[in-house]
C-alpha cells in the first residue's frame, strides 16, 4: 500500500537562528522532505528578548537553505503573532503541526499556537521534546509547562529521564527515539590541518570540552580533573561561547597553575568550523552536572570521536562504557580517571572504530518513521 503523502508544518527554530535547536528542525524537514511530504518550517521573528539572552549573537549571516521553506513569522513576546500563527494553521489544516521543545519560555506562545491549531478537528500537534524540567530553574517553570504540555497530542523524547518528567504532566502517548546524529557538520578531515586552521599546534593531544557554557555543564569540575591528569604534550581545548559568567573559571585555571596548559576558544563556534574542533581532537569530555540528552555525543558519533560523559541523565544511554568511551561519576575524581584510561594503549583508535557501528541506531529517518508511527496512533 502506497504510503500518503503528509502535509507538515515545522514551529521552532531554523535559519536564520543558530545552534543544535535549529539544525535538528531543519534535519526532520528535510528527511519529511525526501519522503515525499509537503514541508513548511515557521520559525521567529524574534526568539529570545536581548535582555533574557545571554550571547552574543542569536543569528547567523549564511543564506538561507535553498532546499526548505522557511518563514519569519513568530514572536515570543508579542501574543499577536500567536494568535495569527494559530489561525493559519487552524485554517491550512495540516497534519501535523511539529514542534520543538526545550524550555518554559515558549510555552506562553507554543501552547497558545497549538491549542490554535487543534480546533480543526484535523492537525495532531506532536512536540519532539528535549527538556521537561530545564536545567536554570524558574518559580514560572511548572505552570508554563502545564499550559504548554497540556496542548499537545503526542511526544517524542529522547530520554528516559524526560519521560519520567513528562508523566507527572499528561498522559499523553509518548514514543523513545534517541537523538540523531548532527551530520550536517561534514565529514572528519586531517589532523594536521584541523590544527592548522584552529591555529593549535599539531604536536600537541588535545582533549576537547566543546558548547555553549553553563553552570549545569561542569565546566569547572573537568578543569578540576584536568589539574589532577595534567601531563606532558596534552592540553585541554574548551572551545564554547560563555553563557554564564567568565571569570570564575578564569580564576579558577589561574588558581591552579593551569594557564598553560588549557586553550580557550571562548566565542560561538560557526558550523564550518566544528569538524576542525572535532577532528583535532583525542576525545571529546561532557563533565555535566545534570543532563537529559546532548547534542554534543551525536557531534562526536559523526566525527568518530572517543567520548567521555557523566553518569546523570540519559547520556549513560547514548554511550555505552567501555565501547565508544567512558561513562564517570560527575566528580573531579572520577573525570580524571576516566581521562586516564582513555588514554590507555590504544583505547582510542578501538573506541573510534567501535563509533562506525554504533551510529547506525542514530538516524534522521529512525526519529521521522517515530513520528510517523506516532501520528498514526493519533489518528
Amino acid at each position: 500500500m502506497e504510503r500518503r503523502r503528509l502535509k507538515i508544518a515545522i514551529v521552532g527554530p531554523a535559519h536564520p537562528y543558530r545552534g543544535g535547536l535549529a539544525s535538528i528542525m531543519e534535519s526532520m524537514g528535510r528527511e519529511f522532505q525526501l519522503r515525499g511530504d509537503k514541508v513548511e518550517i515557521l520559525t521567529f521573528t524574534l526568539q529570545y528578548p536581548a535582555l533574557l539572552f545571554p550571547g552574543k549573537s542569536q543569528t547567523v549571516t549564511t543564506p538561507p537553505p535553498a532546499d526548505l521553506n522557511i518563514r519569519r513569522v513568530l514572536s515570543t513576546i508579542n501574543p499577536l503573532s500567536w494568535w495569527r500563527v494559530g489561525r493559519e494553521l487552524r485554517k491550512a489544516k495540516p497534519d501535523i503541526v511539529l514542534m520543538k521543545y526545550w524550555t518554559p519560555f515558549m510555552a506562553p506562545c507554543f501552547g497558545t499556537v497549538a491549542r490554535m491549531a487543534r480546533r480543526n478537528g484535523h492537525t495532531r500537534v506532536i512536540c519532539q521534546i528535549d527538556n521537561v524540567e530545564p536545567h536554570e530553574h524558574h518559580p514560572s517553570d511548572k505552570l508554563f509547562n502545564r499550559y504548554y504540555l497540556g496542548s499537545v497530542d503526542g511526544f517524542i523524547y529522547m530520554s528516559e529521564q524526560v519521560h519520567g518528567e513528562l508523566k507527572r504532566y499528561t498522559s499523553a502517548p509518548a514514543l523513545f527515539s534517541p537523538h540523531p546524529i548532527f551530520d550536517n557538520f561534514g565529514e572528519r578531515v586531517e589532523r594536521s590541518a584541523a590544527c592548522a586552521a584552529l591555529g593549535l599546534d599539531p604536536n600537541v593531544r588535545y582533549t576537547l570540552f566543546f558548547g555553549l557554557i553553563r553552570d549545569y555543564k561542569g565546566l569547572d569540575t573537568l578543569i578540576d580533573a584536568w589539574s589532577k591528569f595534567r601531563r606532558d604534550g596534552h592540553k585541554l581545548l574548551i572551545a564554547g561561547e560563555f553563557y554564564t559568567a567568565k571569570q570564575p573559571y578564569v580564576e579558577q585555571i589561574e588558581r591552579l597553575g593551569l594557564t598553560r596548559d588549557i586553550v580557550l576558544h571562548d566565542f560561538f563556534v560557526r558550523d564550518a568550523d566544528v569538524k576542525n574542533y572535532f577532528s583535532a581532537a583525542d576525545c571529546v569530555v561532557l563533565p555535566y552536572k545534570t543532563a537529559t540528552q546532548s547534542g554534543v555525543t551525536q557531534i562526536c558519533y559523526n566525527f568518530r570521536t572517543p567520548v567521555i560523559v557523566t553518569r546523570v541523565g540519559g547520556l549513560a544511554e547514548i554511550v555505552p562504557d567501555g565501547r565508544v568511551g567512558y561513562v564517570c561519576e560527575p566528580s573531579a575524581e572520577g573525570v580524571a580517571e576516566a581521562l586516564e584510561r582513555i588514554y590507555e594503549g590504544d583505547k582510542l583508535s578501538q573506541f573510534s572504530r567501535a563509533m562506525l557501528d554504533e551510529r547506525k541506531r542514530f538516524s534522521w529517518s529512525a526519529m521521522c518513521d517515530k513520528i510517523e508511527e506516532l501520528y498514526a496512533e493519533l489518528s
